[in-house]
């Protein structure tokens, strides 16, 4: 199961609201690169894929690929903002390692 945190449900319900199109939910994806291997990628959607994993968590729908879903799995998204930093922030349990930004990690 995917998590997200207060503070992330709140920036991305405020990026919902602010979307100038239709959204049906958040899409979260691993891609290949960054510096450890694999990097995490978000964007509102307004249209699933067939094989999308859809996971309701505080009335966001999120939208997975399976091959993201495996990798994902127990993920926690929180929002930070702070002087030093303002994004997302994945705590991701199937990391075995991480770079310092947190937006890219490495399996065995």
């Amino acid at each position: 199961m995917i998590k997200l945190t207060p503070e992330a449900v709140k920036a991305v319900r405020r990026f919902i609201r602010a979307s100038e199109t239709p959204v049906l939910g958040l899409r979260l994806m691993i891609s290949g690169g960054g510096c450890a291997g694999f990097q995490y990628g978000m964007r509102l959607e307004a249209e699933k894929a067939e094989d999308d994993v859809e996971i309701d968590v505080e009335g966001i729908r999120l939208l997975v690929d399976p091959f993201s879903h495996t990798l994902l799995d127990e993920v926690s998204i929180d929002f930070i903002d702070s002087l030093t930093h303002t994004g997302f922030r994945f705590d991701n349990p199937n990391a075995s390692a991480q770079c310092s930004c947190g937006q890219s990690f490495s399996v065995q």
